[in-house]
C-alpha cells in the first residue's frame, strides 16, 4: 500500500512540476480503477461529479456510477439506460463540479442548477 501512494505522489508531483501535459489524474477514494474513458482533464484535478447540462444527469467519480433524475426519483446506475446509448460523452458539454463534495447531488442539484435556470429564464432585457 505504502509503495501505491508514494507511486501516486510521485506521478501527481511530476505532472505539477512538469509543462506539459501529464494525462488523466483524478482525486478519488478508489485507487486503481481509471476514469471513463471520456473523461481526461488534462491537469490534476479534485473534481467529484462531472454534469451534463444537455442530458442532465451527473458523473460520480468516487462511487463511480451515473446519477440522473427520472419518473421523480434520482437514479444512480453504473451504466446509461439505453435512451442515452446514442451520446457522445466527449463531444458532449461538460460541467465539472469544483465546489462541491459532499454525498447529496440532488441538493446541490436543486440549490445550484435549478435556481439558475429559473433566474436566467426570468431576467428581463430591455
Amino acid at each position: 500500500m505504502k509503495k501505491v501512494i508514494l507511486l501516486i505522489f510521485a506521478l501527481i508531483i511530476s505532472c505539477v512540476f512538469s509543462l506539459e501535459s501529464c494525462g488523466p489524474v483524478v482525486f478519488s477514494s478508489r485507487l486503481g480503477t481509471p476514469p471513463p474513458p471520456w473523461f481526461y482533464p488534462n491537469r490534476v484535478e479534485n473534481v467529484r461529479y462531472m454534469y451534463f447540462p444537455e442530458h442532465n444527469f451527473y458523473y460520480d467519480f468516487t462511487l463511480r456510477n451515473y446519477i440522473y433524475f427520472d419518473n421523480g426519483a434520482w437514479l444512480s446506475v453504473d451504466i446509461l439506460p439505453s435512451r442515452y446509448k446514442g451520446i457522445n460523452l466527449r463531444r458532449s458539454r461538460q460541467v465539472r463540479i469544483k465546489d462541491y463534495h459532499g454525498d447529496n447531488i440532488k441538493r446541490y442539484h436543486n440549490d445550484n442548477i435549478i435556481k439558475r435556470r429559473r433566474s436566467s429564464s426570468t431576467k428581463r432585457y430591455h
